[in-house]
């Protein structure tokens, strides 16, 4: 028998939202192809798996009738959500390299494949990138390290306890979150980079010294051939780079 109902029920609200709101924005968990119903029930789950790991942090603050429990559900779905798009902007940032990649290979198609992540429209190898990516990420247990931190979470910012200090906080950590993705994908795709501004450079040479051939249009075939050619050497190393810059970058903060 319980001996507290309504606080065990009150604290596996609180659990759940801190896990809902990271789950509410985590890559792969978050995606429109998954029914929301499985979301609901597997962030309920896992809420009910870690409530007793964390139960003599959280259950202190509802044993007690207090008027600000609507603040302390506020506050810990700001904190969960803000874990979320730490992965977030991560997996969204080989979205961001897909696209320079295609673009520096000479692969323009029109977006036509749908994106795993979010459903729009993008670009058929961008697409292709983003599920690679995220299929690595899940096979090397990404999840796992996320649910770890937010059970560490409650440690460094604890229920009940949050306010400006904690909220600048979350805004440099989702800011240097930015920073560090946009250099990592940056060298991911710098092959494709020099790549392409090579081959630009050599076509744009050649056509000065034959102006009345179409250089431009015969050299497209070559230059997505090249890209091509430059994928299938370099996709495993640039996969294998991106999963393991996770850790460093969702444990760095």
């Amino acid at each position: 028998m319980i001996p507290d109902p309504q606080g065990t029920v009150l604290a596996l609200f609180l659990v759940f939202c801190r896990i809902g709101g990271c789950m509410m924005a985590l890559p792969g968990f978050s995606s429109i192809r998954l029914p929301a119903t499985i979301r609901l029930f597997v962030a309920l789950a896992v809420s009910l798996a870690l409530l007793p790991l964390i139960w003599d942090v959280v259950y202190p603050r509802v044993s007690v009738a207090t008027p600000t429990y609507i603040g302390i559900i506020f506050s810990e779905t700001l904190i969960g959500t803000t874990y979320g798009l730490i992965a977030r902007f991560f997996a969204s940032g080989l979205q961001f390299a897909g696209s320079i990649m295609a673009m520096f290979m000479g692969f323009n198609a029109p977006p036509s494949a749908p994106d795993i992540v979010e459903g729009n429209p993008e670009n058929p190898m961008t697409s292709m990138l983003v599920f690679a990516g995220l299929m690595m990420l899940f096979a090397l247990n990404f999840h796992e390290i996320v649910f770890r931190a937010l059970i560490d979470s409650y440690k460094v910012m604890p229920v009940g306890v949050f306010g400006r200090d904690e909220t600048q906080r979350m805004l440099i950590t989702l800011t240097d979150t930015i920073d560090m993705t946009f250099h990592i994908m940056l060298r991911l795709a710098s092959p494709f980079l020099l790549y392409g501004l090579m081959f630009n450079v050599s076509i744009g040479m050649i056509n000065k010294l034959a102006q009345q051939v179409p250089i431009f249009f015969i050299s497209m075939p070559y230059h997505l051939m090249g890209g091509l050619f430059l994928l299938y050497l370099c996709i495993a190393a640039l996969l294998r780079q991106f999963a393991d810059a996770f850790p460093s970058v969702f444990l760095g903060h």
